[in-house]
């Protein structure tokens, strides 16, 4: 029986684009079932290839050059963003500060001032309304790098300026925003990809610092940098989403009064990805790593979410596999990781393409079974 197959994985952070890694994944199926209809629907949640995806989606779509922008390292790094139909711009903060640019981690001295670079070119050619796609960032300095770079005056006790980075936020004591560039006219809108708070033991350090260098007593220090912060310019640090991107997106909504947004659910309802799986018999999604932050708001949550409410078979291809989500049911999600497939994280992360792809064919090979299970029997013949 010919099946419909959704293929809709996110990228593969610092190895694959959402949309390379779905057409490697339904060139394996196709070579193992050729006859099934297999729709490509590459995602993002706010983090690294929300431009690609963006762009895919909407008509008339067209990528800007920002000119070369401060990497979050600080080396330069050429900045981009997405100019959409009725003045929106929409700016990717992985794209300009995010993890895979960094030549070597930095939990306290990474910045986020290239975004705010990127933003600033977005608003001078005219923009009048703005999305950031929040994820990726490879610091945690609560934004206040961006902020920077469109105006605003962090100082120490002395008055003298701080430098960039999470470290630094400590010495903050006050934040001058007399020539901060206003925001649009038609508003901020912030597309995150995780739930977790500013502070605490699921804030922004505790969290997302293990991924960027920090150890414990560094996420103890970035921790009370960023509570810092908020003392100083104020905000609500409770409110869930605020944690995003290292806490910029607590940044932007306290000084811009930017709105949150869940970065998944609206480039679904984008990309037509519910109605796609809806009338599919398989969707398979993908990331570089599925573990249990991959259910905090990412692309595989509303996945599962739409599955579940289709009747969809569902599977997982990622990198590295370190959870298994379960079945309304109760039986697990079929799940499979390229690492095992390539005998090693290393293998897989230098041939991704060949490994989706065999993947792929794997897939075509096993998760047909797990559908025929699902499906009743067929009357007996009379």
């Amino acid at each position: 029986m010919a099946l419909t197959v959704v293929v809709a994985p996110d990228s593969f952070k610092g190895s694959l684009t959402a949309s390379r890694a779905a057409s490697a994944i339904a060139g394996g199926w196709l070579t193992v079932r050729p006859d099934d209809t297999v729709v490509l629907s590459p995602q993002a949640d706010g983090g690294e290839g929300t431009l690609d995806t963006i762009e895919a989606a909407v008509p008339r779509a067209v990528r800007r050059s920002a000119g070369l922008v401060t990497g979050p390292d600080g080396r330069p790094t050429p900045g981009e963003w997405l100019e959409l139909p009725g003045g929106i711009a929409v700016v990717e903060l992985a794209q300009a500060s995010g993890l895979p640019l960094m030549q070597k981690l930095d939990p306290l001295g990474a910045t986020t001032r290239g975004l705010g670079e990127v933003i600033r070119a977005a608003l001078a050619s005219g923009a009048t309304s703005l999305v950031i796609a929040l994820g990726g960032s490879a610091s945690t300095d609560g934004g206040l790098g961006a902020l920077s770079a469109l105006g605003a005056r962090p100082t120490d006790a002395t008055g003298s300026p701080i430098p960039d980075g999470g470290g630094a936020l400590a010495a903050l004591a006050a934040c001058d925003l007399g020539e901060l560039v206003p925001p649009p006219s038609g508003g901020v809108t912030l597309l995150t990809d995780v739930t977790a708070p500013l502070l605490g033991p699921t804030g922004a350090a505790a969290i997302f610092g293990p991924q960027k260098g920090a150890d414990a007593a560094l996420i103890s220090q970035l921790d009370a940098a960023l509570a810092n912060l908020a003392a100083v310019i104020g905000g609500d640090a409770d409110r869930p989403g605020s944690g995003a991107a290292g806490g910029t997106a607590f940044g932007f909504a306290t000084v811009w009064g930017a709105q949150t947004r869940p970065g998944a659910e609206d480039l679904a309802h984008l990309t037509g990805l519910g109605e796609a799986i809806a009338a599919a018999d398989i969707v398979l999604m993908g990331e570089g790593r599925f573990d249990e932050q991959s259910l905090g708001g990412k692309v595989a949550s509303s996945i599962l979410a739409a599955a579940a409410a289709g009747g969809t078979v569902p599977g997982i291809i990622a990198g590295q596999v370190a959870f298994s989500p379960r079945l309304g049911g109760g039986g697990e999600v079929y799940a499979l990781a390229l690492s095992e497939l390539a005998g090693s994280a290393d293998e897989a992360m230098r041939h991704p393409e060949t490994w989706l792809r065999e993947a792929g064919a794997r897939a075509a090979r096993e998760l047909p079974e797990q559908l025929s299970r699902q499906l009743p029997e067929p009357p007996p013949n009379v």
